[in-house]
């Protein structure tokens, strides 16, 4: 009876230790399951969302714009030196011309009958003149013999010189007659377009009133209207001009400002010669003058919270389009702002930035962008 309980009890212990060794195989096959299941959820975790802003380059100095219009620095009026009536106008409004051309004509006949009333009284001038001289050498000719006085010479000697006096006014009134001829011609006095016709063929103008104006196209010019609070933005800015059609943009330069402001909207004219002006530039245009004061260098406005400085001075983490990944970015802080940072050198226009949880990256990470708004430099 002793040996069966021992046999049983020897069976059973056996049993007891195969279910053991079983469970152990379970627990361990499981923590190997598991194990592997985490090593694949880390495995496929994916690369970090991260915020970004795109990099907008603008120069350090402070601008202010003005708009204006397109203007000649030099515009004449062209008038008749004569008056009359208007027999012919050549040109109209827009028109090139060149120096020398003729841009309007005066009815002739007036001032053909004004030239012959002077060639006819030259005539008569040279007639009296050798009348003059006769009498003279027929007084000398009896005081010689006795039969007048010197008086008589002399009273003939001064009918000489009025009569040669006539004849050289009525000579210059031919010459000034022939002159006003010519004048009838109104010709171009320097080549440009024509900016304003005043009169038409058939009226009746005084000598020196406007027929057309010629703008000269050889230097053009931007006026503008500034307030007199702003008068001290001329001084020391650099001014360039930016037309509204095309955008091109030209260097400009001060050269008048108004002494008296206007009388309705009370701000100061000013006008800024545009150096290299082309065919582009039409009179008329729109065109904004802006003016900088201050370093030209282009800077970056960017969120505090995009810098990082370890001790090693100030970085940005930078996200290369292509591959995603993270590089530090060395970059110079030229001032700080309430939110921004003012940053130069470093950085490129265009490019993404990482603007939150900087602290937590390392250069080479590899990130997935959200990009809710751009880094502005103004």
């Amino acid at each position: 009876m002793f040996k069966f309980v021992i046999q049983h009890y020897s069976e059973y212990e056996a049993q007891m230790s195969l279910l053991m060794l079983k469970r152990i195989v379970l627990v361990a096959a499981g923590a190997a399951l598991l194990a592997g299941c985490q090593k694949e959820e880390a495995a496929e975790q994916p690369d970090p969302v991260v915020r970004v802003e795109t990099v907008r380059l603008a120069p350090l100095a402070e601008t202010r714009t003005y708009t204006g219009i397109v203007t000649p620095r030099i515009e004449v009026a062209e008038a008749f030196r004569v008056g009359g009536k208007v027999a012919a106008r050549l040109v109209d409004v827009g028109d090139t011309v060149e120096e020398g051309q003729v841009l309007a004509r005066l009815d002739p006949v007036d001032l053909n009958l004004q030239l012959e009333q002077r060639r006819a009284e030259l005539q008569a001038a040279a007639a009296s003149l050798a009348k003059a001289e006769a009498d003279a050498a027929r007084a000398r000719a009896l005081f010689e013999r006795g039969h007048v006085a010197q008086a008589a010479i002399d009273a003939q000697s001064l009918a000489v010189d009025e009569a040669s006096s006539r004849h050289e006014q009525a000579k210059r009134s031919v010459a000034l007659a022939a002159n006003q001829m010519g004048y009838s011609e109104l010709k171009a006095s320097a080549p440009g377009v024509v900016s304003i016709a005043t009169a038409e063929a058939g009226q009746v103008i005084a000598a020196g009133q406007t027929v057309v104006s010629i703008a000269r196209l050889d230097e053009k010019e931007v006026e503008v209207a500034i307030p007199e609070s702003r008068l001290a933005d001329l001084e020391g800015s650099q001014a360039s001009v930016v037309l509204w059609a095309g955008g091109e943009a030209y260097p400009a330069e001060l050269r008048e400002v108004s002494p008296e402001a206007s009388g309705t909207s009370r701000t100061y004219p000013v006008r800024f010669s545009i150096a290299g002006a082309d065919e582009a530039v039409r009179l008329g245009m729109t065109a904004t003058v802006s003016l900088t004061k201050g370093n030209p260098v282009p800077v970056a406005r960017v969120p505090m919270t995009a810098l990082l400085d370890d001790g090693r001075g100030p970085v940005v983490f930078v996200v290369d389009p292509t591959s995603s990944a993270l590089e530090r970015r060395p970059v110079v802080v030229e001032a700080y702002q309430s939110e921004k940072a003012v940053v130069s050198g470093g950085l490129e226009g265009g490019e993404k930035i990482v603007t939150l949880g900087v602290q937590k990256l390392e250069a080479g990470d590899r990130v997935r962008l959200a990009e809710i708004q751009s880094a502005s430099a103004r």
